[in-house]
């Protein structure tokens, strides 16, 4: 029997993160079949992706198997797949492997990947961080970075395996920072026999005037001085020309450094392209779709988009490509596709925007929330309680707080585990 067919109606969603997650936890108590396709089978909890990256944490303590979160709620199949093509005309999408799914109505939350600007020849020499897989991959780039500066035969060698670049000042950006500095500086202190880790330089690029831009100017300030504080050497007003294996190069100068890595830019999922002809569903420079006031796709009122891959304005601003707005817009296309189902109006958006948080490093971090502005060791505190607080289920709390308390007290980082080939 086809979706339409059925009594209830069907809505599929496309992608398991804080959007549609959220969707599809609001429509547990409703009388529609939800089918959720994610080519992961985890959700994953983002904000703190960077700190896998750095062998703070291991990757079960950030994510969650979709089957586990929802065995509960019977309203929903689960498919591990990849969409390869939407059709809003006949209602239908296609997964890999060519099984087609009808549909009533369709949320898209597939969320974003890396931008280069132009530049995708730098990202094999400048990873970027959105996925567990890209978090282990920069772990290992990192751990074997000392390794390799350990074994080195010529001081040059040494002092470009021992140079650490991260290119963006975002909050992204300033975690990654921030935290390898403390590696070489605290963690790794008295393991090595032929290098100083605390003599690895880490800087911090940012083309803007300055740093965590979204926060207000005099809490930047105070980043910039708590990452100079920790060792990183922040350089804002510098776009990176050229990023190749040997290094970067910021104007006409070219610094050897073998490890850069990427946290400038994002672009929106493919998918958001196959929503209607670009004449109709617009998209911006980042690829994402400019739907409606309720996140519907223009001419298509049962299509909508959440999360990074839709593009909203409120007040003269586009609402910020955070966890919190994709919960918010995931629940609330929840709520509108209610209404359709009970042959009502749709409502409007409205992002309620509780402020930023980010770290720097160990007991230093800035908080800005609804004009209450905090930084140092309290903003420290605030945001490992506010993240310990929106973790997904009691064992990832549990297991994140145990390993927090565990660095605190002893500065180690206990998931430094090199996998794969050392090549």
């Amino acid at each position: 029997m086809t979706a339409t067919a059925s009594a209830i109606p069907h809505l599929i969603i496309i992608g398991g993160g804080f959007g549609g997650l959220w969707a599809t936890r609001a429509l547990a108590k409703s009388s529609v079949r939800i089918t959720l396709i994610d080519r992961s089978n985890h959700h994953l909890f983002q904000p703190l992706l960077y700190q896998v990256a750095t062998a703070g944490l291991s990757s079960p303590d950030i994510a969650a198997p979709l089957r586990t979160i929802l065995r509960k709620q019977q309203n929903v199949d689960v498919r591990l797949a990849e969409v390869t093509a939407i059709d809003v005309v006949k209602r239908s999408v296609t997964l890999d492997g060519a099984s087609t799914l009808d549909y009533d109505y369709l949320l898209v939350a597939s969320g974003s990947t890396h931008a280069y600007f132009g530049h995708d020849d730098w990202e094999p020499h400048a990873p970027g961080l959105k996925t567990l897989d890209d978090a282990l991959a920069i772990r290992r780039k990192l751990l074997l970075a000392f390794e390799r500066a350990e074994t080195a035969t010529s001081e040059a060698e040494r002092d470009a395996w021992l140079s650490f670049a991260v290119v963006g000042g975002g909050p992204t950006g300033v975690e990654l920072a921030g935290t390898l500095a403390e590696i070489a500086r605290h963690t790794l202190k008295q393991e090595f026999r032929h290098i100083d880790p605390s003599k690895a330089h880490v800087r911090l690029i940012e083309a803007g005037p300055r740093v965590l831009s979204a926060f207000p100017e005099s809490l930047s300030a105070k980043a910039k001085a708590q990452l100079e504080r920790l060792g990183v050497t922040v350089l804002c007003g510098a776009p990176v020309a050229d990023i190749s294996e040997h290094g970067y190069q910021i104007g006409e100068t070219f610094t050897p450094c073998r490890t850069v890595l990427w946290a400038a830019g994002v672009a929106a999922s493919g998918l958001g392209a196959m929503l209607g002809d670009a004449a109709v569903v617009k998209r911006d420079r980042a690829g994402r779709v400019q739907v409606n006031a309720d996140l519907s796709v223009p001419g298509h009122p049962n299509v909508f988009v959440a999360g990074d891959l839709a593009a909203v304005m409120q007040d003269g601003k586009a609402v910020p490509g955070v966890a919190p707005a994709a919960k918010q817009m995931g629940a609330h296309v929840a709520r509108n596709i209610k209404a359709l189902i009970d042959g009502k109006a749709t409502a409007a958006f409205r992002y309620a925007d509780y402020g930023n948080l980010a770290t720097i490093g160990r007991m230093a971090a800035i908080v800005d929330v609804r004009g209450f502005k905090l930084s140092g060791l309290l903003a420290w505190w605030f945001w490992l309680a506010a993240h310990i607080f929106f973790l997904i289920g009691f064992r990832n709390r549990i297991a994140v707080l145990i390993n927090w308390a565990s660095a605190y007290w002893t500065f180690q980082r206990h998931a430094r585990i090199i996998l794969g080939k050392h090549d």
